[in-house]
């Protein structure tokens, strides 16, 4: 019977064979232990003459790093660890044996070799582990938003415009059509999708074409936005904490075993509950400059001033009206304060600083075009955008979420780069 790795506890005391990898062997001709991996999971195999047979131990011998292998044996239980099992092999048959000697072997290598073995580098545990857990909060994000009337609507990638200005977007000759780009956002075309379906989400791939080099940037991102007719500020912030607590609540109970894997500290992880911490960009900016940051009252809070702020708290921060000469266009203005938007950013705790942005989004025809204007971008461009104004406007919010940045938090990656199978940084575009 075939079974996977991860389905072995409910084989005990079965006679099955494992399919996948062997991509470590340790021991010598009395006995070997062969360290097998599937998809599901990771096992050790037990090799010996006396239960396993000489043949078996020839070919366990013959066997190098990631050879491919079928192997049958009798699973037991770990005598020293609890839910942990082992393979007591009675025959090993391999698939291929690699001619050539495995690139990456278990002496330390640098980011840069390790990124240029991308390929290979994901079949390493830790890797295996960041991509399990990045799986669980995709689907959580689905499970939660459907849960909350929410549907999925696809937005393109080549857009005609940006939702920000096109100076920090690849720009591609689009026929005889001029000029289009890879998007940043979905936003706006979910924001026409709302007026048919109230609630929607998309999710995919976005592209950012600036310069940045920091652990927290890549080129090519995966990103969720979200959009909600008759939902303003308060309420848009109430989703975004839902969201983030179901996540984490989900790969606390699904993905022990990769955040053991990790060496995640989960501590943490166990303190995201509602209500996270909330304060005004006003209120941060005193509070920094009080920790020695030399931040302007107009100014965006940099990487350096999240870091300095989210290592203080061990819940994430919901940082809101900030002013509006340093956010887009179509954020709604708070009515108390016209000089500050009603947006707001979601910082991670333990120094990972902004998962999540957001806003209640400007619903009048006449405000949004002179905000246009006022950042120097043409109306004409924005025709279509105008008209969701113009026929049945309702107030509205909504938010996207960087989610190699949550990714990154949860597991504990300090860099992104390890949070996405291929990334693409302003230096690599391989493999």
């Amino acid at each position: 019977m075939i079974i996977t790795i991860g389905d072995a506890k409910n084989h005990v005391d079965k006679e099955v064979t494992i399919q996948g990898w062997m991509y470590n062997r340790r021991g010598s001709g009395k006995i070997y232990f062969l360290q097998l991996r599937d998809g599901t999971g990771f096992m050790q195999g037990v090799v010996t003459p006396q239960e396993s047979g000489e043949k078996a131990m020839e070919e366990s011998e013959k066997l190098t790093m990631e050879s491919s292998v079928k192997v049958t044996g009798t699973i037991t239980a770990h005598p020293k660890f609890d839910d942990v099992f082992e393979l007591q092999v009675k025959e090993v048959e391999a698939l291929q044996i690699p001619a050539d000697e495995y690139p990456i072997s278990k002496k330390e290598h640098g980011p840069d070799f390790l990124l240029d073995n991308r390929h290979l580098w994901l079949r390493s545990g830790k890797q295996w582990a960041i991509q399990r857990v990045r799986n669980t909060i995709i689907n959580a994000t689905y499970e939660y938003l459907n849960n909350e009337g929410f549907i999925k609507i696809d937005s393109p990638i080549l857009t005609p415009n940006a939702c920000e200005g096109t100076t920090e977007l690849f720009e591609i000759e689009y026929f005889d059509e001029g000029k289009g780009y890879l998007s940043q956002s979905g936003q706006l075309y979910l924001e026409a999708a709302i007026m048919s379906h109230g609630r929607v989400f998309d999710f995919g791939p976005v592209f950012r074409a600036e310069k940045s080099k920091t652990r927290r940037h890549l080129t090519e991102f995966w990103m969720m936005d979200a959009e909600a007719a008759f939902v303003e500020h308060d309420e848009n912030i109430k989703i975004q904490e839902g969201l983030m607590c179901h996540i984490v609540k989900k790969v606390l109970e699904l993905n022990q075993k990769e955040l053991n894997i990790l060496e995640r500290d989960t501590e943490p992880l166990k303190k995201i509950e509602a209500p996270f911490i909330r304060k005004t960009h006003a209120e941060v900016v005193k509070e920094l400059r009080e920790m020695g940051s030399d931040i302007q009252e107009n100014h965006d809070l940099g990487g350096d001033d999240e870091t300095m702020l989210t290592e203080k708290y061990d819940k994430p921060i919901f940082v809101e009206k900030y002013p509006a000469e340093v956010k887009a266009f179509y954020m709604k203005r708070d009515q108390e304060d016209e000089s500050r938007a009603l947006c707001v950013d979601l910082l991670a705790p333990e120094g990972y600083g902004e998962i999540i942005g957001g806003s209640q989004r400007e619903d009048d025809y006449d405000v949004l075009i002179k905000r246009i204007k006022e950042h120097n971008l043409d109306p004409k461009v924005f025709e279509w955008y105008l008209d969701l104004r113009k026929y049945g406007s309702v107030p509205h919010s909504g938010f996207g979420y960087g989610l190699e940045r949550i990714t990154g938090w949860i597991c504990g990656i300090k860099h992104i780069r390890e949070t996405i199978p291929f990334p693409r940084l302003i230096s690599r575009i391989r493999p």
